[in-house]
């Protein structure tokens, strides 16, 4: 027996099998599409001078008895926070303050001796690097007895602007290395798919750690060069 189908009853069954069949094929053209992506990533580097200078210093006294101790470190932190406040130093703060009991071994005794206190007030401070030794010296003089180091920066502005660089340089070199690759295959790119960026950092100059008072700081604050890096990924369809 023979059964035969109008064509308004056919379309209503060609609708249903099309909506079958395309789920199973739109997976089949997106992984061509993924196929025929390219994938590089380009790097950017910039060189800037260190500038500013971050300075840590401490006020540290001796003596047998804890009041008069802390007085005493009170004293001399107050005249060297009022030399820095003159000079106009940036970010100044404290970095540590404390208090401590100094023992003494002693011989055929199994618990040591009080014989006094050690208290200190630490500080840390930002300034133009070609004053930063000079004003050491100064502080050492006003009551600075620990120069607990020094660290070497580029001012924030200067850093932002080698970021934004660095990644122009990033970006350029990652088009310049796709723009090879494509020509050498005799391929086209047809649009950018995807980016990635990543913000290297950078490497600051080494700090310097000076526990004594042997040197003269006004010779011896010598900046160098921060490196800040970025780098760019770029996904490109061709």
């Amino acid at each position: 027996m023979l059964t035969h189908f109008s064509p308004q009853r056919l379309a209503p069954l060609a609708l249903a099998c099309s909506l079958l069949v395309a789920p199973f094929a739109l997976p089949a053209w997106a992984q061509e599409q993924r196929s025929r992506l390219l994938t590089v990533t380009g790097t950017g580097v910039e060189m800037i001078p260190t500038t500013i200078t971050r300075v840590r210093l401490a006020v540290e006294v001796r003596g047998e008895d804890a009041a008069v101790v802390q007085r005493e470190v009170a004293r001399q932190t107050a005249q060297v926070i009022a030399l820095l406040r003159s000079q106009g130093v940036e970010r100044l703060q404290t970095t540590g303050l404390s208090l401590q009991p100094r023992y003494e071994s002693r011989q055929n005794q199994n618990e040591p001796r009080l014989v006094g206190y050690i208290g200190s007030n630490s500080v840390a401070f930002r300034i133009a690097s070609d004053a930063a030794g000079d004003l050491i010296d100064r502080a050492v003089g006003t009551g600075v007895t620990r120069i607990d180091g020094v660290e070497f920066l580029a001012t924030d502005a200067a850093i932002e602007a080698a970021k934004a660089e660095a990644l122009r340089q990033a970006t350029a070199n990652a088009r310049a290395e796709a723009a090879i690759v494509l020509q050498s295959l005799g391929l086209r790119e047809q649009e950018i798919t995807g980016i990635r960026i990543n913000h290297g950092g950078g490497d600051f100059s080494p700090r310097m750690q000076a526990n004594t008072m042997a040197f003269e700081a006004a010779d011896a604050i010598v900046g160098g060069d921060q490196t800040v890096r970025a780098s760019v990924t770029l996904e490109i369809r061709y």
